[in-house]
């Protein structure tokens, strides 16, 4: 084998590598981009499961346009701005989770003060502190 015939199969062979490579690289990007719009869209779920279409809507609003837009980008390939959105998204549904939370929290927190005031106003009525 001449030495030129060498350089083009070695050729060749490394454009083969370099090929399979990248394959790989956008195989593998799809694979996380869907696993990060699943746990987005779940991460959403539970939020309004939280109530937070009612206590957080601002942030719930968020939280489903950037999954739209995931869902959409996943659709057209582009897996690096899907997972980028799909991650603004948990964090958007996160966040509306947690201020529904709050929000309930300290209703109930509210809720409470108000029935041991009541509580204590008659205890004094009835030791006569009144």
């Amino acid at each position: 084998m001449t030495t030129q015939a060498k350089t083009t199969q070695l050729f060749k062979v490394l454009c083969a590598g370099a090929l399979l490579s990248l394959a790989a690289c956008g195989t593998s990007q799809k694979a996380p981009a869907t696993a990060d719009v699943a746990v987005s869209r779940n991460a959403v779920e539970n939020a309004v499961s939280a109530g937070a279409a009612d206590l957080a809507p601002a942030e719930i609003t968020a939280a489903r346009s950037k999954m739209m837009r995931a869902n959409e980008a996943l659709a057209a390939k582009d897996y690096t701005l899907a997972r980028s959105l799909a991650t603004e998204a948990q964090a958007d549904a996160k966040l509306a989770q947690s201020k529904a939370n709050s929000t309930k929290a300290n209703a109930a927190a509210n809720a409470l003060d108000a029935d041991l005031r009541i509580l204590r106003d008659e205890v004094e009525r009835a030791n006569g502190v009144r």
